[in-house]
C-alpha cells in the first residue's frame, strides 16, 4: 500500500514537472490566435486579408490571343504602285500627293502607253488580195467609192478601211450611213499611238497613311492601286 501511494505521489509531482517546463504545452492565456501568430516564423511579415480581398475572385491570366494581339506589331506595306497616269492626271494627283509627306519614300517612274489617236471604220480582211477586190466590187454597186484596200504592211491585211475619224462619235455616224447603204459587214475600231504615262511608287507605308492614299487615289477611278513588281 504504502508502496502505491509513493508511485502515486511520484507521478503527479512528474507531471507538474513536465507542465512546469512546458513539455505538454502551455495553458495560458497568450497561447490564443494573435499570440500565436506572433511565434510563428517570420510572423512580422505575414498579411491579413479582409474579408472583400479573401473573397474577391483572382484575375484570370492574359490568353493566349491577347498575348500574340499584343506582340503583334502593326501592319506596313513595303511597296505601293499606283498608275498609269497621263500626264495632266499625273500632276493632279502629284499635287495632292502633298498633303502625305513622304519625302523620298515617294518616286515616279516612267510607263510605255499607248493612247487612242482615231477611229477607223472597216471592212475585216477577206482573206487575200481576190477577196479583197470582190468585196471592193460589192461596195461599188452599192454606191460607196470612199473605200481604202488595206495591203501586206497593216495588221488588218485584205481589209478594207471605210474612213478613219477622230472622235467615236462621228465613226458611229459613218458606220450607221453605210448601214443605209446597205453594208452591214463594217466594224469600228480604236487606232492606238504610242505614248508617255507615270506610275508612282510608295514605299514602307503605315496603315494611316496607306489610307489616306487610298482616298487620294479614289479621285482618280480609272488608276490601279497594287504592290510593286
Amino acid at each position: 500500500m504504502l508502496k502505491f501511494v509513493f508511485w502515486l505521489l511520484a507521478g503527479v509531482n512528474l507531471l507538474v514537472l513536465a507542465i512546469g517546463q512546458g513539455y505538454l504545452g502551455s495553458f495560458r492565456a497568450e497561447t490564443r490566435e494573435p499570440a500565436r501568430l506572433k511565434n510563428q516564423l517570420q510572423a512580422s511579415k505575414l498579411t491579413l486579408l479582409t474579408q472583400e480581398q479573401a473573397t474577391a475572385p483572382a484575375a484570370p491570366p492574359a490568353t493566349a490571343g491577347a498575348t500574340a494581339a499584343a506582340a503583334t506589331a502593326a501592319p506596313s506595306y513595303a511597296c505601293t504602285e499606283v498608275g498609269n497616269f497621263l500626264l495632266a492626271d499625273g500632276r493632279r494627283f502629284e499635287a495632292q500627293l502633298a498633303a502625305l509627306d513622304l519625302g523620298d519614300r515617294q518616286s515616279r517612274r516612267n510607263v510605255a502607253g499607248q493612247d487612242i489617236s482615231s477611229y477607223m471604220v472597216y471592212i475585216p480582211p477577206q482573206g487575200s488580195k481576190e477577196g479583197a477586190d470582190r468585196k471592193a466590187g460589192e461596195l461599188k454597186q452599192l454606191g460607196v467609192t470612199n473605200y481604202f484596200i488595206m495591203n501586206e504592211s497593216s495588221p488588218l491585211r485584205w481589209g478594207i478601211s471605210l474612213g478613219v475619224f477622230k472622235s467615236e462619235t462621228s465613226a458611229q455616224s459613218q458606220l450607221a450611213m453605210l448601214n443605209k447603204q446597205g453594208v452591214h459587214s463594217a466594224r469600228i475600231a480604236p487606232r492606238y499611238s504610242a505614248s508617255k504615262q507615270f506610275a508612282y511608287q510608295f514605299r514602307d507605308l503605315d496603315a494611316a497613311t496607306r489610307a489616306r492614299l487610298e482616298k487620294i487615289k479614289a479621285q482618280f477611278p480609272e488608276q490601279e492601286l497594287r504592290t510593286c513588281k
